[in-house]
């Protein structure tokens, strides 16, 4: 097999998925999971405050994983028991577009998920804000994405339904835990450069107000796999053309420093509500 697995014509992305999900039965001992959660930039301490870690995985050792290209990004999956004895799956392996390996990649998560027989889906991420009134910092609910990449991870004519992708009854959940959280659009970018002023001003003017490089390729595939999905990104700064000093990755990465440990703790609320 290649080194990009992906790459290989003949491949069956959701048999391949299958073999993913085996292979994590086999290792965490679980036969299956309950819930799903992908940890972006600044989320990675919700997995440590969910429940009793069962097991942890080098996502290498898992079909169509390996290790992040991105510092921030935890190389492990771990298989978490909750207080309510469900399970959830982490994965903190994120394959982002940018990296070249393809949509069947950045889909890979979603369907390994979904073969491991999750019906929830939770996508974070850190992002770019367009809204001045909040700081970076905060955490901010996906109501709805606008797909900037050209891209889908939906392979011949099926004909998905996107709407209410971001369930109305999941930030609704979200919400009994910590009323003051706000919901915005968010715009996926190809990357992995950061967003210009002018493409900023676009995505807000077409009704975004979260700008960033991943998610909806994820939701997109979730959505197709049957799962329900819930996006929470963490506003790690505002955007190009808002902020007036050059971004960084750095920035982002002390961003999520900063508020891992307080918007930790809400997702695992979040989580326990499921």
């Amino acid at each position: 097999m290649s080194s990009n697995p992906f790459n290989d014509e003949t491949l069956n992305p959701f048999d391949f998925a299958k073999d993913a999900a085996a292979k994590i039965a086999e290792l965490t001992s679980i036969a299956s999971h309950d819930i799903a959660l992908v940890l972006g930039s600044g989320w990675a301490k919700a997995a440590d405050l969910m429940g009793e870690t069962v097991a942890t995985l080098n996502a290498a050792d898992v079909p169509g994983f390996s290790k992040p290209h991105v510092e921030g990004h935890s190389p492990t999956i771990r298989s978490i028991r909750l207080p309510s004895g469900k399970h959830a799956l982490v994965l903190g392996s994120r394959t982002h577009l940018y990296e070249g390996k393809g949509v069947r990649a950045v889909a890979h998560a979603a369907r390994t998920a979904a073969a491991a027989g999750a019906k929830i889906m939770v996508l974070t991420n850190g992002c770019g804000g367009l809204n001045t009134d909040l700081a970076p910092g905060t955490p901010i609910l996906i109501s709805d994405h606008i797909n900037l990449t050209t891209l889908s991870p939906i392979e011949g004519a099926k004909f998905v339904d996107l709407t209410d992708l971001y369930s109305t009854r999941l930030r609704n959940l979200a919400r009994s835990v910590d009323p003051t959280l706000t919901e915005a659009v968010y715009a996926q970018f190809r990357g992995p450069h950061y967003e210009t002023p002018a493409e900023v001003r676009m995505a807000g003017v077409m009704g975004a107000g979260l700008v960033g490089m991943s998610t909806a390729l994820d939701a997109i595939a979730a959505r197709e796999a049957g799962m329900e999905i819930l996006g929470i990104s963490l506003m790690t700064n505002h955007a190009a053309g808002i902020q007036k000093t050059p971004l960084s990755h750095e920035e982002v990465l002390q961003a999520g420093r900063e508020a891992e440990g307080r918007i930790g703790k809400l997702l695992a609320e979040i989580v326990a509500k499921f």
